[in-house]
């Protein structure tokens, strides 16, 4: 069997496997290993392509596991939430589905995880759709819309993976997504929103209960500002200074000037526990990219590509696409595609910088299906259940699909 078959094959059970609720990264080891050895690798070639697959990635991991400081404080603090209600607060009832998505967008962009964005701001959410009786479906996709533009602009583990696999610097892949997160947002309020049937009402009493402890919104803001303006550092000044320094510092800045020194402790494990279970997915991850990457697919998508002009520019965001509706998982398909497709879309003539900033966007057009988990964080959040919240996924899949074309086509014409 062709190695090529025999690592779709293999990757084709690792889906099966993870849709049938097998943890997620043991269902990767298992397809990797299976395609290795139909491949006819034998067991230990195949366990050493694996090995290497993770060894690849491994950088990234540190950086991911110490950007966990800078979200623990965002959480922990209360910063996230204060940033949220602050923008809240500011647009008023009127523009009550604006404020919410830009939110979202702001705290994913600043680091924070989307399903934990969306889940900051829920209670806000539901305590005004209850006020102003408003459709929980509606302000539910706002807030995922929101969130979903940010994530392609922000230092979470999707984009910081897709900068060290193409070795682009991360603060030039999150500025090439800026353009297509506007025009994601815009796309959110105009057109999604709107086109959304009312479904439920909010209910409730509209009693909030206020937090008297929550930090002021500059000191709120100023962790993920230094760690933004350490990042730029690099494209602007030519000085780098890496993301695993940034992120930690401007988390520690953040847990200073918050003065929640006392609850440093609290702080890290929050962002340990969240970053250790993206770690070692990705390492399951890993040994199937270096499967896929050992194996002929490249020749096969080069050969393919060949015959289309603009072959290499669509393959990050298609494949990255698909492997996200596969994985469930953002970051699991960024993860594959950089690491296995990367050296096809970088021959193809592609940058590394809009390799990796197309490949994120792809990411988010089909990462919501129930064999996730943002699929039941984001629902939860809102009181839905299943029956419910499935009725969003072609509304969240369209705003994917935005943020992908979005990005495709300022590459076409900047890139």
């Amino acid at each position: 069997m062709s190695s090529a078959l025999a690592a779709l094959i293999g990757l084709i059970l690792s889906i099966v496997l993870i849709i049938k609720k097998v943890a997620p990264v043991y269902g990767l080891i298992i397809g990797a290993t299976i395609g290795g050895l139909l491949a006819g690798w034998g067991l230990e070639t195949t366990v050493a392509e694996m090995i290497t697959g993770v060894k690849d990635i491994t950088p990234a991991i540190v950086r991911i596991i110490a950007a966990g400081v800078l979200t623990g404080m965002l959480v922990k603090t209360g910063a996230a939430s204060t940033i949220a209600k602050s923008i809240i607060k500011a647009l008023g009832p009127k523009y009550i589905y604006l404020a919410l998505a830009l939110s979202a967008l702001i705290l994913t962009a600043m680091g924070v995880f989307v399903d934990v964005a969306v889940i900051t701001i829920a209670p806000i959410a539901i305590i005004t759709g209850a006020k102003l009786r408003l459709s929980k479906f509606k302000l539910l996709i706002a807030m995922i819309g929101g969130g979903k533009s940010g994530n392609i602009i922000s230092p979470n583990p999707n984009t910081i993976i897709a900068a060290e696999n193409f070795d682009a610097p991360l603060s030039s892949v999150m500025g090439a997504g800026i353009i297509p997160a506007i025009i994601g947002l815009a796309v959110t309020m105009l057109i999604i929103v709107p086109m959304i049937p009312k479904g439920d009402l909010m209910e409730g009493d509209g009693n909030e209960v206020e937090d008297e402890n929550l930090p002021s919104l500059w000191r709120s803001l100023a962790g993920p500002i230094v760690s933004i303006a350490l990042l730029a550092m690099r494209p602007i000044t030519g000085i780098v200074v890496d993301p695993m320094i940034a992120l930690p510092v401007g988390g520690i800045v953040g847990i200073i000037m918050t003065r929640n020194w006392k609850n440093l402790e609290t702080c890290l494990a929050y962002g340990v526990e969240k970053m250790s279970g993206i770690a070692i997915l990705l390492v399951g991850t890993g040994t199937l990219a270096g499967v896929i990457k050992a194996s002929t697919i490249k020749d096969v998508l080069v050969n393919m590509l060949s015959q289309w002009s603009e072959g290499g520019t669509f393959i990050a965001p298609i494949s990255s696409a698909l492997l996200s509706a596969a994985t469930g998982s953002t970051t699991a398909a960024a993860t594959i595609v950089s690491a296995s497709l990367g050296d096809v879309i970088l021959a193809a003539g592609v940058s590394a910088v809009w390799g990796a900033a197309m490949v994120n966007a792809g990411g988010t057009v089909i990462d919501h299906l129930p064999h996730g988990s943002f699929f039941h964080a984001t629902g939860g959040s809102m009181g839905m259940g299943v029956k419910e919240r499935l009725k969003l996924i072609p509304y969240e899949t369209l705003v994917g699909f935005v943020l992908s074309i979005s990005s495709v086509a300022v590459y076409l014409l900047l890139g």
